[in-house]
């Protein structure tokens, strides 16, 4: 009998992400969630867009996401935005530690999305952009499809 992978289902992205910051090394890290937050997750109610993961006592904490109220959880509901921790290796997570102490890199949250049962983050090492350098990435674009435009044409 063959094994079968978990079906991975996304919930959210993050697409400003690439547009702000020049992103490295991507990270997958599981999430401590209560019954109302999971619930409101799979209904698709989360937003990654204002979200930054960091360390409080050494371990790593998803920061500034926007979860939605889940209506049927009543007085058992969650704070929308509140710290939810990060399950990571120790090792990974002391090399993450150590990462974010350089100054100007930040851990930025990309993709969050159910794999089996289970809520799983994708977050990756970034540096932020300058405004010019975001202009310079978009001018890089433009010209990249006017080159496959043009190419295109001449087929």
């Amino acid at each position: 009998m063959a094994d079968k992978k978990p079906a991975r289902r996304t919930v959210c992205l993050n697409r400003r992400a690439h547009m702000q910051f020049d992103l490295e090394t991507q990270y997958e890290a599981g999430m401590i969630l209560t019954g109302s937050e999971v619930k409101s997750m799979r209904a698709g109610r989360v937003t990654l867009e204002e979200a930054w993961v960091e360390f409080h006592n050494g371990r790593p904490v998803l920061m500034g996401a926007h979860v939605a109220i889940y209506a049927q959880a009543n007085r058992y509901n969650h704070e929308p935005v509140q710290p939810r921790p990060l399950l990571l290796h120790w090792e990974e997570s002391q090399k993450l530690h150590q990462l974010v102490k350089e100054k100007g890199v930040t851990l930025v949250p990309l993709e969050l999305y159910f794999k089996g049962p289970w809520v799983k983050l994708i977050f990756a090492v970034g540096k932020g952009r300058k405004l010019h350098d975001k202009r310079h990435v978009l001018r890089e674009k433009e010209d990249k499809r006017e080159v496959a435009r043009e190419l295109k044409e001449r087929r």
